[in-house]
């Protein structure tokens, strides 16, 4: 993929996860108000979403989806895959859960539910496997070699025939 065309894209998803940084950050500070977090939560899981539909949309972009080698990409890509979704269903846990126990009021204290806090602390750890992979993703999938027939596409092929 040309760098002109690739450059905006990468920006993108640098964006989509400054977003969710931002968001994971600053929520509990702006817990007062129910509707202000369940929109801020809202905001979040749609960036998450996006964020592998922009993936997705690079997947079906490479030579190697077009060839039908779609098991070459799964199998380089699994882990940041897992990993995403994994976060996803953590981050919409974490939030029915976090809004399901301040709904009626909006300061109490949540954090003596021991529960409440073991899910947020895999959600935290979650975040930070998935701005890892996300990011090594998002660079591998500017690999020229994705996108043009090369050689070790040939040899993947012949390999797995």
């Amino acid at each position: 993929m040309l760098v002109s065309r690739y450059q905006p894209i990468l920006y993108l998803q640098y964006l989509l996860l400054l977003i969710d940084l931002v968001m994971n950050s600053f929520n509990e500070m702006l817990r007062f108000e129910n509707v202000i977090l369940l929109v801020l939560y809202v905001i979040q899981d749609v960036c998450i979403v996006f964020a592998v539909i922009v993936v997705f949309l690079l997947f079906f972009n490479t030579y190697i989806f077009q060839a039908g080698l779609v098991n070459i990409l799964v199998n380089k890509f699994k882990v940041a895959i897992l990993v995403t979704f994994v976060y996803f269903i953590l981050c919409v846990a974490l939030h029915v859960w976090g809004m399901t126990i301040r709904w009626d009021e909006p300061n109490m204290f949540v954090w003596d539910r021991t529960g409440y806090r073991v899910l947020h602390i895999f959600q935290r750890t979650g975040a930070v496997l998935y701005y890892y992979y996300y990011k090594r993703t998002a660079l591998k999938l500017g690999d020229p070699r994705f996108y043009q027939d090369s050689d070790w596409i040939r040899k993947e092929f012949e390999r797995r025939r």
